[in-house]
């Protein structure tokens, strides 16, 4: 099938003829045979560099009126953008921040957002979301993910109800139902293995890799170097680089991305001075330097400590084949695209906080799947380094031969479940809890688990709302009395429950909570911050900033063992400035880590250096840059709350225009 074929205007087969499309993949089409130009719903589970991006295209350039694509990182939303930027004739728009507007949308033809911000956009009653024709869901899996995937998945649903008869399609890494995910959406399942470059997955160990194919490649290491598998990782990039190619090397940390990437960069592999000047002129925190330090040697490491723009920079020259390596951890192979020659996983492990636990099939699958650039490679190459022969076989087994997991939905997790319940009634979804589990009904956790109802979990965080102010529950006997039937309720009700009946009602301060976009939680404890700052002598920027700190939608900030005393004495010094009684709490270490957290933004907005501040408290410029971020937007909910509730927004005020969001000053 040619792109000629295709029902596109003749500027838009220019376009693409003249960026090398001109037959269609088989995946590509497969999915126009499934409708994709037809307006029919597909999900499309297909590897890396198969062409997901182009099957979206198609649809959204098809599709009678707007569309929206839907990603779950702002880096994939920013080259998405540009990507689409180059169509002729398409306006595209953008939308991942917290404070953009989201009724500014409605104009262009296609818009990029985070399922984060569409969510907010319906929960505004933005009316371009009624208008869209075609609704593009890129990494679809991420239903199963515990941070990310109620929100897409109550987002999808709702879209649903907003514009029903808006055109669906999702797009996915290969996963073991998406058979499943195609019949919760209405959809046609185009599943497949095909990529343009082939892909051979081995197992390093004792001197030599054995790939999935047959085929053996000896890699000359001293086995008996201290660490022998970083040893070989360092043989395999160089080998890769040796023969044209480029690389990419995963392993377990930070600390390991920035050790490995500095061995490398002593290899002699490659210079890159010009890219080195751009990234100290973008940050000069200590951070940076090493990074271009490692630069100048033509390799990158790449993390979320990074700054966003030094991540960019990295990405780009990588993409345009001015870096030979890259060592990240396992976050970049979910995010941007950056295919390379080869692929070297060293680590399968990670730290999850209770201890070493081995990484998902399907992480390890988009890790191997970025090896083999599309028109640059004739071969892609993933290789796991394993210790010995015994860890060849485990690694063979685990992943290599295995089927990725099944996507499950994690729509259950109570604090998810209590945000969207309330956003379902604030904007007016539903009035009931009947209403309520009438529209979770048409989620994947319904459509995957039928026999599990969500009735009593949804009375349990009602009950929780209206203990916290922020939705009302009125239950009439006329009401309750419609669901009873001679034997007693209806299925799934939960005793003494109204899911039968009742009316549910957003109080001014729910309206507030869901409008600000945060969690039910974070407001609660928003709420009892401004009551007992009511009673406090002293408000300072700190009680402020304690507040929003010690809420959930604020990232924690590791507190090392060393760190502890120091940021004891530190809440002994400042406990009447703090609204929580250190002697009281019964969540004293996460609370340490927020009163952290909260000093260094102070000492930020005071005007010390992301240097001083990165050298001091051990953290990476990009961990400074999220939470700035992060609490300008908590503290402009907390102002809001507490204009709500009879308040003093003053502090949150005061302290958020002092945290100004640019950080090039380092």
């Amino acid at each position: 099938m040619r792109v000629r074929d295709l029902p596109l205007a003749d500027d838009l087969v220019a376009h693409y003829e003249s960026a090398g499309i001109v037959e269609l993949y088989p995946p590509q089409a497969a999915a126009v045979d499934a409708g994709v130009t037809r307006g029919e719903n597909v999900v499309v589970a297909v590897p890396t560099a198969s062409g997901k991006t182009f099957i979206a295209e198609l649809a959204m350039l098809t599709s009678e009126g707007p569309a929206l694509y839907i990603v779950p990182l702002r880096a994939l939303a920013r080259e998405k953008y540009e990507t689409f930027s180059e169509l002729p004739g398409v306006e595209v728009g953008i939308s991942t921040g917290d404070l953009d507007s989201a009724e500014e949308l409605g104009s262009y033809d296609i818009v990029v957002a985070t399922a984060e911000k569409v969510d907010s956009a319906i929960r505004s009653g933005a009316s371009w979301v009624d208008d869209l024709a075609c609704v593009v869901v890129d990494e679809v899996h991420l239903l199963g993910s515990k941070g990310r995937g109620p929100t897409l998945e109550v987002t999808i649903a709702t879209l649903g109800r907003r514009a029903p008869d808006v055109q669906v399609v999702a797009l996915s890494a290969t996963v073991d139902n998406p058979d499943e995910i195609a019949d919760w959406l209405g959809a046609e399942l185009v599943r497949s293995r095909w990529r343009p470059v082939d892909l051979r997955t081995g197992v390093y160990a004792e001197g030599r890799v054995d790939f999935d194919d047959g085929s053996t490649l000896a890699v000359a290491v001293d086995e008996d170097e201290e660490n022998a598998d970083t040893a070989a990782t360092v043989e395999l990039v160089r080998g890769a680089i040796d023969d044209g190619g480029q690389c990419l090397a995963f392993v377990r940390s930070r600390r390991e991305a920035e050790a490995l990437a500095t061995r490398l960069s002593g290899e002699g592999i490659g210079t890159t001075d010009a890219l080195a000047e751009e990234i100290r002129e973008a940050g000069q925190a200590d951070t940076g330097r090493r990074l271009a330090e490692c630069v100048e040697g033509g390799v990158a490491f790449h993390h979320a400590g990074l700054r966003a723009e030094h991540r960019a920079l990295v990405e780009n020259a990588f993409r345009g084949r001015e870096l030979k390596c890259i060592c990240a951890t396992p976050t970049l192979a979910a995010g941007v695209n950056v295919p390379a020659r080869r692929v070297v996983i060293r680590d399968q492990k990670r730290y999850t906080g209770s201890g070493m636990e081995w990484l998902p099939v399907l992480e390890v699958h988009q890790m191997c799947g970025r090896a083999g650039r599309p028109h640059l490679d004739p071969y892609g190459e993933a290789v796991l380094v394993a210790g010995d022969e015994a860890g060849r076989e485990e690694l063979r087994e685990r992943y290599v031969g295995a089927e990725p997991e099944a996507v499950e939905s994690q729509l259950a997790d109570r604090e998810a479940l209590r945000t969207h319940v309330l956003a379902i009634v604030a904007s007016g979804f539903a009035d009931s809890q009947r209403g309520v589990l009438d529209l979770l009904d048409a989620t994947f956790y319904a459509h995957d688990r039928p026999e599990e109802s969500l009735a009593g979990l949804v009375e349990s965080v009602v009950a929780d709302l209206v203990e916290w102010e922020m939705l009302t529950a009125e239950t009439g006997e006329n009401e309750a009395s419609e669901g009873e039937t001679e034997g007693g309720t209806n299925d799934g009700e939960a005793e003494g429950g109204n899911e039968s009946g009742g009316t549910l009602a957003a109080t001014a301060l729910g309206e507030a909570v869901s409008r600000q976009y945060i969690a039910p939680q974070t407001g609660a404890r928003i709420v009892g911050g401004i009551e007992t700052m009511r009673g406090m002598e002293s408000v300072t920027g700190l009680t402020a900033l304690e507040v929003v700190c010690d809420t959930p939608d604020m990232h924690g900030t590791y507190l090392g063992n060393r760190e502890r005393a120091t940021m004891y004495q530190y809440a002994r010094r400042h406990a009447a400035e703090l609204t929580t009684d250190m002697g009281a709490t019964d969540r004293f270490e996460r609370w340490l880590e927020s009163v952290k957290t909260a000093r260094i933004l102070l000492e930020w907005a005071e005007g010390a250096s992301t240097e001083e501040l990165v050298d001091e408290y051990r953290i990476g410029p990009g961990d400074l840059e999220s939470r700035v971020e992060r609490a300008q937007w908590l503290l402009g909910a907390a102002a809001a709350v507490a204009d709500v509730v009879g308040g003093d927004g003053t502090a949150f005020r005061e302290v958020r225009e002092r945290l100004v969001p640019d950080l090039s000053d380092e």
